[in-house]
């Protein structure tokens, strides 16, 4: 029986069987709208309710701070939109300062508000793909409405010091008397690191509950009150008028008792995960003739192992990967079917020849010692292969 080898868990992780017993029965019999004023439709606005506290909890913010989303990009585009515009209509400013490594989320909402007069500052990040919190405060102009910057990348894993950016956004904004908004996309950090906004000082927060053993289709916004916000979804007045649309009840609740479960388990999941990735990075560093090891060699997150292997070529490496029943990615799930150069990697100042063979491999708990030694079995043989099959590219001696 052919191989099944799972190392693409920042694309998306497998239904924790916790969530799968707490979604069923509001995918059959509790199945009502949790809008409608009889039973059924109480039945589903308190498990909506009892989630949305739920995760609040686990935030460390209040229930009414919590909104559900259809994704986490819908839960960026929220964010970054909708504080945009309600600056805008308050004559506040017009410039939003972001980072050059961020999710396509945040820099095409970025570039969407372009179109409506918005200027975006990508503040550039250094070789390791971190961002600082001088560069981000020195960006700082009085138009200056909103800042984004991610928690942890999804491509290389690197941890971005996002308490000290939010630090130093605040005492720049003091010093201009203005409140400018800091946002996080933390949709790879759930699994190992604190989500408390408090102590990561932000105003925004945003989750994808797929990337930590929840359903797809469904993202967390957190919105501190008081902050300025347009909604952009019109309809009913579901979620306190933040996003219309009827709530879908069994993803909603799914997405709670992931994140509480993802959260309780953090140290388990990183020692578990942070075992098996250094066993990958040092059995490929020590196989793979120069192989370079992308994003912060410490400050990255426990499972991401993410390398260059220049001379060969990522979807070449990825396709002989799934012959051998492993299932890997070069970078983004979002942009998987473009095979183009990683923005990350290029801001991160790698070279295209680098950019253009990577792997990302991510592991998770559930996988093995087993699945690792084979992995590093057949990895030198494919990269060896593919860079012999690349152009101007030969098999290493």
């Amino acid at each position: 029986m052919k191989r099944s080898i799972y190392l693409d868990h920042a694309a998306t992780t497998p239904l924790h069987p916790e969530v799968l017993e707490a979604m069923l029965p509001y995918l059959s019999g509790h199945f009502g709208n949790p809008s409608g004023a009889y039973a059924l439709g109480r039945q589903a606005a308190r498990a909506v309710n009892e989630a949305r506290s739920s995760v609040a909890e686990v935030l460390g913010c209040r229930t009414r701070e919590v909104v559900f989303t259809g994704a986490g990009t819908e839960s960026i585009n929220l964010a970054i939109k909708g504080v945009a515009f309600a600056q805008q209509l308050a004559g506040m400013g017009n410039h939003i300062v972001s980072c050059s490594t961020e999710h396509h989320a945040v820099l095409h909402s970025c570039e969407y508000l372009d179109r409506f007069g918005f200027k975006t500052t990508y503040v550039p990040a250094d070789r390791y793909g971190t961002v600082s919190p001088q560069s981000i405060a020195e960006a700082l102009t009085d138009r200056t409405i909103l800042v984004s910057v991610m928690l942890a990348n999804n491509e290389v894993g690197t941890i971005n010091p996002v308490a000290e950016i939010a630090a130093a956004v605040r005492e720049r904004a003091q010093q201009m008397r203005r409140r400018i908004p800091v946002h996080t996309d933390a949709v790879q950090a759930a699994n190992s690191l604190d989500l408390n906004v408090a102590a990561l000082g932000v105003d925004l927060l945003s989750l994808s509950s797929h990337k930590f053993y929840g359903p797809k289709g469904v993202g967390v916004l957190y919105l501190r009150g008081g902050t300025p916000f347009l909604p952009l979804q019109s309809g009913g007045g579901q979620e306190r008028q933040r996003r219309a649309g009827t709530e879908n009840v069994g993803g909603i609740v799914g997405t709670a008792v992931a994140l509480r479960l993802a959260q309780a388990n953090r140290q388990e999941y990183s020692s578990a995960s942070r075992r098996l990735r250094d066993r990958i990075v040092e059995g490929v560093l020590a196989a793979v003739p120069n192989a370079n090891l992308n994003g912060h060699p410490e400050r990255r997150l426990p499972n991401n192992a993410h390398f260059s292997f220049e001379g060969a070529e990522s979807d070449d490496m990825l396709a002989a990967l799934d012959k051998h029943g492993i299932a890997a990615s070069a970078g983004s799930a979002c942009t998987s079917a473009t095979w183009e150069p990683s923005h990350v990697l290029v801001a991160m100042g790698v070279p295209l020849s680098g950019a253009v063979a990577a792997l990302r491999l991510t592991v998770g708990p559930e996988n093995t010692d087993d699945e690792v030694d084979y992995l590093l079995s057949v990895l030198p043989e494919i990269v060896a292969q593919s860079r012999a099959r690349s152009r101007g590219g030969a098999s290493p001696k």
